[in-house]
């Protein structure tokens, strides 16, 4: 009894080196914090699998096959035939992978919901997308928590971030709580603002990138809570290419139709060259206020900051705002009946509003114009862009010559024309006069580049007449710009009319020189032409393969198809001694069959 009250007493021994060691490297194991650059491998992963071309579908499948790749890396599979549930939580996660497979769980509820919004949802789809969201939300919370203790402090902050992102997106689309909604969309803009502040140029542009996303979303909640008036041209601005325009974009059209539609009710007439037109339709009046706010967006003061193509989508808008008013307007015509006033009303509306999109199409084939001829006067070393040849800057004019005169038409068939109907039309001739005269011109230069110097001078010269014609007729015109083209174009045209003149003078003097080397490489004996050297034949030696410039002559690589060569046949044996040679008798050699009797019988 003493004696095992005395084995109690005694204290237990010291721990060997062995054990401290183990329990040290134990600890450190249970210490390593993992790192994951979360926006870089959600920009590169949403970039490179459909989301560049607003492909949902697609991102949705790509997120299933690497989760599906995922799983089976890490065997962390659920079971055969029956499904097993597994769950990540924290013991769980001994490799980084394990963190990627929340976060595409993640994207992969996020992706199917994006995909249901932007079909246009009905109401089932919409509680359908409304659960994808909350999905995407839990594995967002969960791979935020996760990253929070396997994490490194960068890779905690940056999956905080990709949560509130996905927390403000779910209570955006709610519509419940748009403060909250606000909130979380600022702590993801806090949040890549000071991570924008360091670490490399490319990760500060993605931080950059994903701020601007952000932004239009928390104008859009400030005022909504603020109760402000959304204005049609603040809504505008907000416009974005990518997921989170995508997020707000059927909420900024109701709010942009709404805006219209109460603004249509205080729009009662069309005004069009000193007439007025009555509107009674409310589709037609909100589809023209439509095309007049994007009037008022290329017209602006901010005009001159927006790019070409930006224009040109803005164009396409017009566009199709101003059919749609003609659409309308024709369907009212075809349910009008017999009522003669009517009718005359919904005529003179029609030919207003097509009056104004023929002059708007006459803009925008300038605006193409000018883009061509910027690109006229480059090299084709400057950033590797495609050069405009003359030939298409003609087509251009054509088509503006064509619209013009389409526009004189219209506006002038009508008997009784006011005096604006008058001077309109005027001017737009003058204008056709001017389009035919920069047609003329680049026909020249198109003919120029050919080598033909007289169609050219001519056509130069031709085009110098018609630029004098219209200048004398514009001498009290009020447009200065066109004043200043048409004579800036002048003196071009007689700057290479002088040009292909002088050109064709110097071609004609050195034409007998030509013709006299040209007489004197006469061979009358042999008539073959000079073999052409190929690039393949003569590496040995520097000399081009490509012909000279300005010519249309391809390349002389190497001979395709390959040319014929001859082989040497087999040799023909005529044998003429096989009928005179006697062969010796083998037969004895041969070995005889045995009959049997009956086949002896029968023979």
């Amino acid at each position: 009894m003493s004696k095992l009250a005395n084995q109690q007493q005694q204290p237990p021994p010291p721990p060997s080196d062995m054990d401290v060691e183990s329990a040290d490297a134990g600890e450190e194991k249970n210490l390593i914090r993992f790192s994951i650059n979360v926006l870089e491998l959600t920009r590169e992963a949403q970039m490179q699998h459909g989301l560049r071309h607003g492909d949902y579908t697609r991102y949705r499948r790509y997120c299933t096959a690497r989760l599906r790749r995922l799983y089976k890396s890490l065997k962390f599979l659920h079971g055969r035939g029956k499904y097993t549930k597994r769950n990540i939580t924290e013991s769980t996660v001994k490799d980084v992978r394990f963190l990627h497979v929340v976060f595409y769980m993640a994207e992969r509820a996020w992706s199917h919901a994006m995909e249901k919004k932007t079909a246009g949802p009905n109401a089932k789809q919409r509680i359908y997308m409304l659960g994808r969201f909350r999905k995407a939300v839990k594995w967002a919370t969960l791979f935020s928590q996760l990253c929070s203790i396997k994490g490194d402090s960068r890779t905690s902050l940056e999956a905080e971030a990709y949560a509130s992102y996905m927390k403000g997106t779910l209570l955006f689309e709610q519509e419940k709580n748009i403060e909250a909604a606000m909130m979380n969309f600022k702590n993801t803009r806090t949040v890549y603002e000071e991570l924008g502040k360091y670490d490399s140029i490319e990760n500060q542009l993605l931080c950059r990138q994903r701020i601007e996303e952000v932004e239009p979303m928390i104008g859009f909640c400030s005022r909504k809570l603020g109760g402000s008036a959304l204005q049609a041209r603040d809504l505008l601005d907000m416009e974005k290419e990518g997921p989170a325009y995508d997020l707000f974009k059927a909420k900024i059209e109701a709010v942009l139709s709404e805006t219209r539609s109460q603004q249509a009710a205080s729009m009662t007439e069309f005004n069009w060259l000193g007439r007025r037109f009555p509107i009674t339709s409310a589709k037609t009046r909100v589809a023209i206020l439509k095309a007049q706010q994007l009037e008022r967006d290329l017209n602006g003061a901010a005009t001159e900051s927006i790019s070409a193509d930006k224009k040109l989508a803005i164009f396409d808008k017009l566009f199709s705002a101003y059919h749609d008013a003609r659409g309308c307007i024709r369907n009212d015509l075809a349910s009008a009946g017999n009522a003669e006033n009517i009718r005359d009303d919904l005529n003179g509306l029609d030919k207003a509003v097509s009056a104004v999109l023929g002059l708007r199409t006459i803009e925008r084939n300038q605006l193409l114009v000018s883009i061509a001829k910027s690109k006229f006067a480059k090299h084709r070393d400057e950033k590797n862009e495609k050069i405009t040849k003359p030939e298409e800057l003609v087509r251009l004019y054509d088509l503006l010559i064509q619209n013009t005169t389409d526009l004189t038409d219209l506006v002038s068939s009508g008997r009784d024309k006011n005096e604006e109907e008058n001077s309109f039309v005027h001017e737009y001739e003058l204008k056709g006069l001017a389009f035919r005269a920069e047609r003329c011109f680049y026909l020249a230069k198109s003919y120029s580049s050919a080598g033909k110097r007289t169609e050219a001078y001519a056509l130069f010269c031709y085009a110098r007449s018609l630029v004098d014609s219209a200048l004398h007729q514009l001498v009290n015109s009020p447009d200065k710009a066109l004043i200043q083209d048409l004579k800036a174009l002048s003196d071009n045209c007689r700057s290479n009319s002088c040009i292909e003149h002088a050109t064709g003078i110097m071609e004609d003097e050195n034409a007998p020189e030509r013709l006299s080397k040209g007489v004197s490489t006469i061979s009358l004996g042999d008539n073959k032409k000079k073999d052409n050297k190929y690039l393949i034949d003569m590496l040995g030696s520097y000399e081009s393969a490509l012909g000279e410039q300005q010519t249309k002559v391809p390349t002389r690589i190497t001979q395709f198809p390959p040319p014929f060569q001859s082989v040497p046949c087999n040799p023909i044996i005529v044998d003429m001694v096989y009928d005179i040679i006697e062969f010796p008798n083998l037969e004895n050699r041969m070995k005889k069959e045995k009959k049997s009797i009956l086949k002896r019988f029968w023979g």
